[in-house]
């Protein structure tokens, strides 16, 4: 997946992956199969392109403040063995993007 030059930085093959692109990074992900079954409300949209901003700032305080403005935003969330906590969001067009933060390494 190297068609626009862009460097991999992440990838779950036939799912998802994660393109530099400057200061920022381009998600491409599968849409699954839930989003492609018939159900009564039609989804805002069917693209399943995001930006993913990586910060450098707390997630967590970040969350509250969009929240505070009334940005449409999901709750935060990782998985074991994943060294990112994630959310995604909404932007006045309707397009997802995400923020993600590296985790804090304790030692």
């Amino acid at each position: 997946m190297n068609n626009f030059n862009l460097a991999l930085v992440e990838e779950i093959k036939t799912e998802w992956v994660l393109l530099k692109a400057g200061h920022c990074e381009i998600g491409l992900h599968k849409i699954g199969t839930q989003y492609l079954q018939s159900i009564e409300t039609p989804f805002k949209s069917d693209n399943n392109t995001k930006i993913v901003f990586e910060i450098d700032e707390d997630i967590f305080s970040i969350h509250k403040i969009l929240e505070a403005k009334n940005v449409i935003i999901k709750e935060i969330m990782s998985w074991d063995n994943y060294p990112f906590w994630i959310c995604d969001g909404e932007d006045p067009e309707q397009n997802v993007f995400q923020l993600r933060m590296k985790k804090q390494v304790i030692s």
